[in-house]
C-alpha cells in the first residue's frame, strides 16, 4: 500500500486535483475530476475504514478522514477534500520512512540465523539444515562465514568478529579451546566447532526470540497513548458534532458554517503524532540498545529503567571476569603438594569457579573413587570423606562451625582454608581479576544520575571493601550467603528505591526477577539469569549499564517530549478550529506537521553515535 505505489498514487491524485480547479470545463465534468482524484488517493483510507466498522473499533484516524473528507464534498469544498487526503497520505510516507528506519537495526538480526550447516561427518563436508545439527557434532566455518551456532573450537584459529552480538566494534582473536557464539564471523580463518547448544537455544535464536517478544510489552507511555486515543476520539467526535450543530441552532448562524468549522475540529483532532511517535520512540530505543549488544526486553523495562536510581552489582562474574587463579600457598604442617591434593580432591564433584581454579592449581589426574561423600554447604564451602579423611575446604565459617582452631590469614584475596580430620592444615589465597571497565562504569552510573552504586559478594569484608573502594562503590555488603542477596534488595525496594540488579549466576535470578529491572550478563551468565532478567548484556561489560540508561533516559524524554508537544499544538489549533481561524488544508497542514514532528525527533533514539565513540574509548 506504501511506497512506489503511494507515491505514485498522490501524484496522479495531485494532478487530477490540479486540472479540475485549473480545467475552465463544466462543472459536472469538475466534480467527475475531482471525484476520479479523491477515488485514486482516498480509496485505502476508506477501505480502512470500513475495516475498522466491522471490526466495531471505527474511532481511530481512518474515521476523522473519511467523515472530513466526504463532510466536505457534500459542501462543496471537494478541493479541500482531496488535500485532506494528500497531506495525509503524505503523512503516512514520513511515519513509514521512519517506522523503516528503527525497524532496520533490528530486522538485520535475522541475517544472524543459518540457514545451513557445514555439518563434518567421516571426514566430509555435508550440508545440513541446523535445526539438525546434535549436541557434540563438528561443524566447519570458513573465513568469511558467520557461525551457525554456539561451540567451543576443536581445531584452527581465527580473528572473530562479535560486532552483531556483542557490540564490540574491535574483532578477538578464537583458537582452540575458546568458546564462540552464533551470529559471530570468523574473519581470516579456518575453524573446526564443536557444538554446545542446539539450533533453538542459540545465541543468535535467543536474541532474536527475545527482540521479538520485547515489542509486545508495552511501556507505561505507550499505554497511556493506546487508552488516550480510546477515549480521546469518541469525545471530539461527539464535540464536533456538537460544535456543526448546538450554534446554528442557538445563534441562528448558517449550518454550512458551522459544519466546516466541525470538520476542521476533526482533522485537527487526529491523534496520529501520539499514537505514532510514542511506540516508534521506544522501538527506536530497543533498536539502538540491541546494536550495541544490549538487549531490551520490552519498552516498559526501557522506562522503568530510565527511573532507576539504585543500581546494585553482584562481585564475582559481573564486576570481576569469574575467573580465578590460586595466587599464594600456604601451607601448616604439610607440604604445599598434599594441602593442593586435599583441597583438589574434596573440590572434586563442584562446578563453582573457585573449586575449578583449585583443580588447575593441582594439575593432576584425580582418582574420583578416593572420594565419598561429598556435602556443599552454601555460601562457606565443602565437606567431603577424601581416602578416608573428612576434609574440609570453605571460608571462616565453614571451620570456626566445625570447631576447627586455625590462623586468621591476612593476606589480600579470596582465602580458603583447607583441615583433614578437625586439624588446620592450611589456607590457599585465590585472587579474581576486575573487569577493565568496572571502575569506569561506576563513574558513568554517577555521571548518569544514579544515586547509589551497590556491590554483593559473598567474600570477607576485606576483600569486598577492597575491590569496592578501587572501583568507587558507595555501598558494599560483604560475607553473603546465596540467600542475603534477595534479602538486600527486597530491603532496598522496601526503603522506596528504584532498584536495578545486576548478575551472572544461578544464584543471582531470584535478584534479578524481584528487582524493579533485572540486568543480566549474557556472554558467560547462567541460563536461569538471562532467562530471570529484564534486560541482557551480551558481552559482559559492566559499562554497558550505564549506556542502557542513558538510552533509556533519552527514549523516556523524547517520548514525554512527543506527548507534551503533540497535546499542546492540538489544544491549540482546536481552539483555532473551533472560532473559525483556520481551513481544512491548514487543519491537514496542522495535523500531518504535528504528526512529522513528532515521528523525526523519536527517530533520534537510534542515534548512539556517542555513546559508542564512550565504549571504543574504553575497549583501546
Amino acid at each position: 500500500m506504501f511506497g512506489a505505489t503511494t507515491i505514485t498514487r498522490i501524484v496522479a491524485s495531485g494532478i487530477l486535483l490540479g486540472i479540475g480547479v485549473l480545467a475552465d470545463v463544466d462543472e459536472i465534468v469538475k466534480l467527475a475530476i475531482f471525484a476520479a482524484a479523491y477515488v485514486v488517493i482516498g480509496y485505502p483510507v476508506f477501505i480502512r475504514f470500513l475495516k475498522a466498522i466491522y471490526y466495531r473499533q471505527p474511532f481511530d484516524e481512518n474515521f476523522l478522514m473519511t467523515v472530513a473528507s466526504l463532510g466536505a464534498f457534500a459542501i462543496g469544498e471537494a478541493p479541500e477534500g482531496i488535500a485532506i487526503l494528500l497531506f495525509y497520505q503524505v503523512g503516512e510516507l514520513f511515519e513509514k520512512y521512519a517506522v523503516d528506519r528503527s525497524r532496520r537495526s533490528i530486522s538485520s538480526l535475522t541475517d544472524l540465523l543459518p540457514e545451513s550447516v557445514n555439518l563434518l561427518r567421516d571426514g566430509e563436508v555435508i550440508i545440513s539444515g541446523p535445526e539438525d545439527v546434535r549436541i557434540g557434532d563438528l561443524i566447519l566455518v570458513r573465513p568469511g562465514e558467520r557461525i551457525p551456532l554456539d561451540g567451543t573450537i576443536a581445531e584452527g584459529s581465527s580473528m572473530v568478529d562479535t560486532s552483531s552480538i556483542t557490540g564490540e566494534s574491535v574483532p578477538r582473536r578464537a583458537s582452540v579451546g575458546d568458546s564462540v557464539l552464533s551470529g559471530c564471523i570468523s574473519t581470516n580463518g579456518v575453524l573446526t566447532v564443536r557444538v554446545t547448544s542446539l539450533y533453538a537455544d542459540s545465541t543468535a535464536s535467543r536474541i532474536i526470540s527475545m527482540i521479538e517478544d520485547a515489542y509486545g510489552a508495552k511501556s507505561k507511555s505507550e499505554s497511556f497513548v493506546t487508552k488516550f486515543a480510546r477515549y480521546y476520539t469518541p469525545v471530539v467526535v461527539l464535540s464536533a458534532l456538537l460544535l456543526a450543530v448546538i450554534p446554528p441552532l442557538l445563534l441562528s448562524a448558517s449550518f454550512e458554517v458551522w459544519i466546516y468549522r466541525a470538520l476542521t475540529f476533526l482533522v485537527i483532532s487526529c491523534p496520529c503524532a501520539l499514537v505514532i511517535s510514542i511506540p516508534l520512540a521506544f522501538f527506536g530505543g530497543i533498536g539502538g540498545a540491541s546494536r550495541m549488544g544490549i538487549l531490551v526486553k520490552g519498552g516498559n523495562y526501557l522506562e522503568a529503567l530510565a527511573g532507576v536510581d539504585t543500581v546494585v552489582f553482584d562481585k564475582t562474574g559481573t564486576l570481576t571476569e569469574g575467573t580465578f587463579n590460586v595466587e599464594k600457598i600456604t601451607p601448616n604442617g604439610i607440604g604445599e603438594e598434599d594441602l593442593l591434593k586435599a583441597a583438589a580432591y574434596a573440590e572434586f564433584h563442584s562446578n563453582h569457579p573457585i573449586a575449578v581454579s583449585v583443580r588447575e592449581a593441582y594439575g593432576k589426574e584425580i582418582d574420583g573413587s578416593a572420594v565419598g561423600a561429598v556435602e556443599e554447604i552454601a555460601g562457606k564451602g565443602v565437606a567431603a570423606e577424601v581416602e578416608g579423611h573428612k576434609v574440609l575446604v570453605g571460608n571462616e565459617s565453614l571451620l570456626s562451625e566445625a570447631g576447627v582452631v586455625f590462623e586468621r590469614s591476612s593476606e589480600f584475596g579470596t582465602i580458603i582454608y583447607v583441615s583433614v580430620d578437625g586439624v588446620y592444615k592450611g589456607c590457599l589465597v585465590i585472587s579474581d581479576r576486575i573487569r577493565y571497565d568496572s571502575a569506569p562504569a561506576v563513574s558513568m552510573l554517577k555521571d548518569a544520575g544514579i544515586k547509589d552504586v551497590a556491590m554483593l559478594t559473598g567474600d570477607v569484608g576485606t576483600v569486598g571493601k577492597h575491590v569496592a573502594g578501587s572501583l568507587g562503590i558507595d555501598t558494599v555488603y560483604t560475607d553473603l550467603l546465596p540467600a542475603d542477596k534477595i534479602r538486600i534488595v527486597e530491603q532496598l525496594l522496601s526503603e522506596g528505591k528504584s532498584v536495578s540488579f545486576v548478575g551472572d549466576g544461578i544464584n543471582d535470578a531470584p535478584s534479578l526477577a524481584r528487582s524493579d529491572v533485572g540486568i543480566a550478563m549474557g556472554a558467560m551468565g547462567s541460563d536461569a539469569a538471562i532467562e530471570a532478567a529484564d534486560i541482557v548484556i551480551m558481552d559482559d561489560m559492566p559499562s554497558k549499564v550505564p549506556i542502557a540508561i542513558m538510552i533509556a533516559k533519552k527514549t523516556r524524554a523524547i517520548s514525554i517530549e512527543n506527548i507534551v508537544f503533540a497535546i499542546g499544538i492540538k489544544i491549540l489549533f482546536l481552539a483555532l478550529g473551533a472560532l473559525g481561524y483556520i481551513t481544512l488544508v491548514e487543519a491537514v497542514f496542522a495535523d500531518v506537521g504535528v504528526a512529522v514532528i513528532a515521528i523525526m525527533n523519536s527517530i533520534r533514539t537510534l542515534r548512539t553515535s556517542k555513546l559508542t565513540a564512550q565504549l571504543k574509548a574504553l575497549e583501546s
